[in-house]
């Protein structure tokens, strides 16, 4: 019995004892296939998320490759030439637009001038022939533009803003500048006389077109980009002011307002720069006398027709007289010594009194159809990732229809009177010669966007590979 009993428990405690190793061993089992679960699990979650990052990462980068192609595609469409444009190497629309104005300004510049010019020269077209003169040097100057790339304006504009400010601050001094009508805006030239404004405004329109490129990021993300050309505007402002020019002052003032518009400040800096400029050319007409009696006489001209309101009263009887077919060229009684300036600021006046309505629309359409082709060749140069030349035109574009715009409207008293001449047309050498620049330079920017080897490219890549080599040679780094 002792033996079995002994036997027995040997077998219970040897049954026992399996059975615990398997209990073990299905336990550890179990746990394996929990952890091979999970890791699948694992794998499987990491592996949707992978996908899933992949799936995002492969749209973004499909986005960006559309907007590439979109963008090249405008791009290249910009560029295309087609047969009809390749028989143009200049825009043809922007030229013949630009000879029409010229060519009626003439012409309107003889006739509204033989009066006055055979009273004080003895000789009827005195002016006209200096007009002239200016058109063939202004057409000479725009025909080495043509041929200068586009590029060396964009070095150049700082340089060119500081040779303007310089003759600003040397008209000022008796000796040097003339003084005509009260005000000290020329300097004498021999032939002509050479008024700073004028340079000044294409050197501002350059400079701030460079500036906008150089610094674009700046100027639509922070202040300091924002302020620096406000601080070179404001001084050329001053010296302006200090001529006086206030006409010259504002249309200035304006075409850099809308050309950082265009470059990208920001809405709330753009309409707090514009209170400023309108508080300040508010205070600027109240506080000095003649130009609160030129507000006054614009109020009511007829008020005292023959003393401050004589000028404008005289301009508004020439559009009266005018009607819609006017009298004929060469018939205007208004030039007669009635109309001041008739020549020059109320160049306009003439034109509608001789030409009629008729006449005076013409002038508005051309203008209007000069800048807005302007407009569209400086998105086309965008486009073509061309942006010194297209802020360069959008520029040039403002400054022609804003200072046309507000020459017309004083002649019809919509406006103040002011000192502007109506652009390409009005008397004046200098306004007539840096015109002819800006639709050089407007011809010579479009061209650059159409044709990868642009007029005149070999004459100046021969002398920048002679200049490197003259550097090389001396040691200097170009």
């Amino acid at each position: 019995m002792p033996a079995e009993i002994t036997i027995n428990n040997r077998l219970a405690k040897t049954g026992r004892h399996d059975r615990n190793s398997n209990d073990k061993s299905l336990m550890a089992m179990f746990e394996q296939s929990a952890r091979k679960n999970a890791k699948k699990r694992g794998e499987k979650i990491s592996h949707d998320l992978s996908d899933k990052k992949s799936t995002v990462k492969a749209k973004s980068q499909s986005k960006r490759k559309n907007l590439k192609a979109k963008g090249a595609s405008a791009r290249q469409a910009a560029q295309t030439i087609s047969p009809e444009e390749q028989k143009w190497l200049l825009d043809p629309w922007v030229l013949l637009l630009a000879i029409a104005i010229i060519a009626l300004g003439i012409t309107m510049v003889g006739s509204a001038s033989i009066s006055i010019a055979e009273r004080n020269n003895g000789e009827p077209f005195y002016y006209l022939y200096r007009q002239l003169i200016a058109a063939g040097i202004g057409i000479g100057l725009g025909t080495v533009i043509i041929f200068t790339p586009i590029k060396f304006w964009q070095k150049t504009g700082p340089l060119l803003l500081l040779v303007s400010i310089f003759l600003l601050i040397a008209v000022l001094f008796p000796g040097i500048g003339k003084e005509i009508n009260g005000s000290s805006r020329w300097i004498p030239m021999g032939i002509f006389n050479l008024q700073v404004s004028e340079l000044v405004k294409l050197a501002m329109v350059i400079y701030l077109a460079g500036y906008l490129v150089r610094h674009n990021k700046d100027v639509r993300k922070t202040m300091k980009g924002f302020i620096m050309p406000m601080v070179v505007l404001a001084a050329v402002a001053s010296l302006l002011l200090m001529e006086p020019d206030l006409g010259a002052t504002v249309v200035i003032s304006a075409t850099a307002l809308g050309m950082l518009f265009l470059g990208g400040v920001r809405l709330w800096q753009f309409l707090v720069l514009l209170v400023i400029m309108a508080v300040s050319v508010y205070y600027l007409i109240i506080l000095e006398p003649y130009r609160l009696e030129r507000l006054q006489s614009f109020m009511n001209p007829w008020a005292d027709p023959f003393n401050s309101g004589f000028q404008l009263t005289q301009s508004l009887i020439a559009f009266g007289r005018g009607e819609v077919t006017g009298v004929g060229l060469g018939n205007s009684i208004q030039k007669l010594f009635y109309l001041p300036e008739g020549h020059t600021d109320f160049l306009f006046a003439v034109l509608a009194e001789e030409l009629g309505a008729i006449g005076a629309i013409s002038v508005i359409a051309l203008f209007s159809a000069l800048v807005s082709r302007i407009f569209v060749l400086a998105r086309k140069a965008d486009l073509a990732n061309q942006t010194f030349s297209a802020y360069m035109m959008f520029g040039l574009a403002i400054w022609i229809g804003l200072q046309a715009f507000v020459n017309i409207a004083v002649n019809m008293g919509a406006l103040p009177t002011k000192g502007l001449t109506l652009p390409l047309m009005s008397y004046g050498g200098s306004s007539m010669m840096i015109m002819c620049v800006v639709i050089a330079l407007i011809l010579r920017a479009e061209h650059e966007t159409r044709f990868k080897h642009p007029l005149g490219s070999t004459i100046w890549n021969q002398n920048w590979d002679a200049l490197k080599r003259r550097e090389k040679v001396a040691g200097k780094s170009f």
